[in-house]
């Protein structure tokens, strides 16, 4: 009996585009949900690939290049103040990895014209995150407080469409360079992207959409390269974070006229650094930014003078409970990895950076976007092991892949399609 086309299985391109259509949307309604997303569709979008006939493929080698930390991670439970939670935040993250690479394998697989429709479910993601956000923004959070059973939205709400921003500028430098979507539309898109990204209260996202399209504008000027220099500045930053960062931060005028948060990131950097100074090679071991001893204290009178941070509403921000030298994680990729890693896993990182600037060069331009805006974001915000982070890179590592077969790309890209 003769199969129809429509009994054959969708394989990996159906979940893979209902991924990428529901991310932003879910950032914007619960951001910590990208985890559980992400976690799903990368599951369905293997098993739909192995339904349809497939076989498991193989992680590429910068899958295997972000294994290699985590795999000293997990050896670094053994000095671990928390080894426990060093162990098995390695197998998890590793796992997740791991299912992002066969998921990312699993649509390079895919036609051109199943690559094509993929992207476009993104697009329509965006566009509906996008204004859903700036609606809920003109409503002071009344979408938001109604999605999460609340009469009143608290003033406290916008706060948490930062990590929505984000996922918004991540994914975003992939819209200019979609195919089969009119240019006008495109251009919409960006626009909308920029606008909600400089109304909302996302300093972090504001530079790093800006950071993420002007690499994808350089790199579809002069070429496929700019990832990969991307890439090897990375490298060269996570290797000489400390001595940096040592070197900028007694060069600072005073922190009193930035915004309060801002400064409080640099005086954990200032922390931080002193605790790296006391195991640089090694570190302190994995998820030890949690419980580093002295991170839970408040800074004293000096370190606030040397910052220049003197006026009473400084003394009271820093004063309270929440201002700790080190809550949770650094806000900053390069010196955690420092602090919890050392020398070893710094190098480790390297590595890495450079196998992500070759691979983002292979999508494109929009590669050397994506890993520009990802590693602004990376190097002011968030920590290391958060789950929905690693998950919206892995999600913005299966855009890129479909990207790559829509163009048809086998190596470095061709401009902007018109």
């Amino acid at each position: 009996m003769p199969i129809s086309r429509a009994s054959i299985p969708p394989g990996a391109a159906l979940p893979a585009g209902i991924l990428l259509l529901a991310v932003p949307l879910v950032a914007l309604g619960q951001f910590r949900g990208i985890a559980l997303a992400a976690t799903i569709g990368l599951v369905a979008v293997v098993a739909g690939h192995l339904r349809a006939g497939g076989r498991l493929p193989r992680p590429g080698r910068t899958a295997l290049l972000a294994l290699l930390p985590l795999l000293w991670c997990l050896v670094s439970a053994a000095w671990a103040p928390a080894p426990a939670l060093a162990a098995t935040t390695a197998l998890v993250m590793g796992g997740f990895i791991l299912l992002g690479a066969l998921a990312c394998g699993a649509v390079s697989t895919a036609t051109p014209e199943e690559a094509e429709a993929i992207l476009h479910r993104l697009a329509l993601g965006l566009g509906l995150a996008i204004l859903l956000a700036l609606i809920d923004h003109a409503l002071g959070g009344a979408l938001r407080a109604a999605l999460r059973g609340m009469r009143d939205a608290p003033g406290t709400l916008s706060f948490s469409l930062k990590p929505a921003v984000s996922t918004i500028a991540v994914l975003l430098p992939v819209i200019p360079f979609l195919r089969g979507i009119p240019r006008a539309a495109r251009a919409a898109l960006v626009l909308g992207g920029l606008v909600t990204a400089f109304l909302l209260p996302a300093e972090s996202a504001k530079i790093a959409i800006v950071a993420g399209l002007l690499a994808a504008g350089t790199a579809a000027w002069i070429g496929a390269w700019t990832a990969r220099a991307i890439g090897a500045a990375l490298a060269v930053g996570f290797l000489a974070a400390p001595l940096i960062t040592g070197a900028l931060l007694p060069r600072l005028p005073s922190l009193e006229t930035m915004q309060p948060s801002a400064a409080h990131r640099i005086l954990i950097w200032d922390f931080a650094l002193s605790r790296i100074a006391e195991r640089p090679v090694l570190g302190w071991g994995g998820e030890a930014a949690r419980t580093i001893p002295g991170g839970q204290d408040r800074f004293d009178a000096t370190i606030l003078e040397r910052y220049g941070l003197t006026s009473p509403f400084s003394q009271a921000w820093f004063g309270r409970r929440e201002a700790q030298r080190l809550p949770l994680h650094t806000h900053n990729a390069p010196i955690q990895v420092w602090l919890e890693l050392g020398g070893v896993g710094a190098a480790l990182v390297a590595l890495l950076m450079l196998g992500l600037g070759a691979a983002a060069a292979l999508a494109g331009p929009a590669g050397a976007g994506v890993l520009a805006a990802a590693a602004t974001v990376g190097m002011l915000s968030y920590g290391i092991w958060q789950e929905w982070w690693i998950g919206l890179l892995l999600v913005a590592a299966l855009a890129l892949t479909a990207l790559r077969l829509s163009a048809g790309r086998d190596s470095a890209a061709a401009p902007p399609p018109r």
